[in-house]
């Protein structure tokens, strides 16, 4: 697959100064290479985008220690190892070229997706993060991706189906209405469970249904369904 039209590195690069300076974030990926993370695309991204731009000011300073970061709404900034994670799990069975994302936040997580697959669609239910996310991309010149104000455990059917879901937010179990929406041979990766019983799992979609596998242990916001 080529590319995505995602800016080039110029727009996705961000100077910062002290503890979000490029050598900050160069000792982010090393920490991410050493925890396990082992795709190269992923590593390079992680070091790559600034990520103090996704939390308030105050916060900026913490924003390369691998630590969850609140973004208000009772929502939270994944670690970003979790991150990492997630996304390389996203991208073992093959890279995708559609992905939708469940839970835009920050938008950080959808920045990651965006530098690495052609179309990102992305469903937040709460508009405040959406439209403050969207300045982000927008800022950042990530052109690929769609955003939508609506209930993530519905997905986005109009574009069906991904390649790929990624869900940053913890259902109970496996929503069907996201697994319907997956293509043959697509993959969701998603936490899944309650309180202290979390656990992310990887979801291939089959001719006669899905099968899936426990990757470790997790502890993420619940999905909650509505908008706000």
């Amino acid at each position: 697959m080529t590319q995505p039209h995602a800016g080039d590195q110029e727009s996705l690069d961000d100077a910062g100064v002290g503890m979000t300076s490029p050598r900050t974030r160069e000792r982010l990926r090393q920490r991410l290479a050493a925890a396990g993370i082992g795709n190269a695309e992923v590593l390079a991204i992680m070091g790559r985008l600034p990520r103090h731009r996704f939390v308030d000011e105050a916060l900026s300073s913490h924003a390369y220690e691998d630590s969850a970061l609140p973004i208000g709404h009772g929502q939270t900034l994944s670690q970003p190892y979790m991150v990492a994670r997630m996304t390389e799990a996203l991208l073992e069975p093959g890279r995708p070229e559609t992905v939708l994302e469940i839970g835009t936040g920050s938008g950080f997580q959808t920045a990651v997706l965006a530098s690495l697959a052609r179309r990102i669609y992305s469903v937040e239910r709460i508009l405040a993060l959406l439209e403050s996310a969207r300045k982000r991309l927008r800022d950042l010149r990530l052109h690929n991706v769609r955003l939508r104000h609506g209930d993530g455990g519905l997905g986005w059917a109009d574009y069906a189906p991904y390649d790929a879901i990624l869900v940053t937010a913890a259902p109970e179990g496996i929503p069907r209405a996201l697994v319907n929406q997956l293509a043959i041979g697509g993959c969701m990766v998603l936490p899944i469970g309650h309180g202290s019983e979390q656990v992310l799992v990887r979801v291939i979609r089959t001719d006669t249904g899905y099968r899936h596998e426990i990757l470790e242990p997790v502890t993420f916001v619940p999905l909650l369904g509505g908008v706000a």
